[in-house]
C-alpha cells in the first residue's frame, strides 16, 4: 500500500489503481478526495469531516461510496446506500481492501463537554487510523497513524499507546495546530529521545507518499 498524508488527519491509501481516502476535513489539501473510490470518516469534528467537499466528491462521482458512524451518516443524508453505517466490530471489503472498524467514543476534551462517537479504521490488518482516540487493538500493527497534537492529549499518553499497540512504525498526524518546534518536541519524546516505545517514528509531510 502507499500511504500519502493529505493534511492534518488526512490519508490517502492506494493499492493497485484503488484509492481510500480517511478523514478528508477542513484542514486537508484541497485534491484530497481526487480519484477517491471511498472515504472513510472517523466522527464528525470538522477537522476530519467535511461535508461540503465530501457532498461535492460525490456529485463528480456516483461510483464514490461513503463508510461512517451513525452520527456522521446523518449528516449526509439524500445520498442513499452510498453511505454505509459503520461501527465497532464491523468489517467490510473495498475493492481488494479489507477494513475493520475498532472504537466508540472520542477521546474526552473536558468532563463538561459531551464526548461523541469515533471509530477508528484497520486497513489490511496492517494500518491502523484510530481517529481522535486511543483505540485498543489487542494485537500489534505494522503502521500506526498517531494523533501527534490535540485538546484531549498529552504525550505521556501518546508514549503509553504506542508500548500498548506495539506498531513496528509509528506516523504522527493530527498535528495541524503545533509549530515546527512543536512537531520536533512530539518526535523527540515519542521517537527515539524519549521514553522507549517499540515502534520507529517516521514523520511524513504534507503531499509526501511512503510505502507502508
Amino acid at each position: 500500500m502507499r500511504l500519502t498524508k493529505k493534511g492534518h488527519s488526512c490519508m490517502r491509501v492506494e493499492q493497485e489503481g484503488t484509492v481510500l481516502v480517511l478523514d478528508p476535513g477542513a484542514y486537508s489539501e484541497p485534491d484530497a478526495l481526487v480519484g477517491a473510490d471511498a472515504v472513510l470518516i472517523t466522527h464528525e469534528h470538522p477537522d476530519h469531516f467535511a461535508e461540503d467537499r465530501i457532498r461535492a466528491a460525490a456529485q463528480n462521482d456516483p461510483r464514490l461510496r461513503l463508510f461512517a458512524n451513525r452520527a456522521v451518516a446523518a449528516k449526509l443524508d439524500g445520498l442513499g446506500n452510498r453511505v454505509q453505517v459503520v461501527g465497532d466490530g464491523d468489517t467490510f471489503s473495498v475493492e481488494g481492501f479489507e477494513v475493520e472498524v475498532h472504537g466508540e467514543l472520542h477521546a474526552v476534551i473536558h468532563p463538561d463537554i459531551p464526548r461523541i462517537t469515533n471509530v477508528g479504521y484497520l486497513v489490511n490488518g496492517r494500518l491502523f487510523h484510530p481517529g481522535d482516540a486511543l483505540t485498543p487493538l489487542g494485537r500489534p500493527v505494522d503502521t500506526l497513524l498517531l494523533p501527534a497534537h490535540a485538546p484531549w492529549s498529552k504525550t505521556a499518553e501518546l508514549i503509553e499507546y504506542v508500548r500498548e499497540v506495539r506498531p513496528e512504525r509509528v506516523v504522527p498526524m493530527h498535528d495541524a495546530g503545533l509549530s515546527e518546534i512543536g512537531r520536533g518536541m512530539v518526535r523527540t519524546l515519542v521517537g527515539g529521545g524519549g521514553p522507549q516505545t517499540p515502534a520507529s517514528y517516521q514523520v511524513v509531510g504534507d503531499g509526501e507518499t511512503v510505502e507502508v
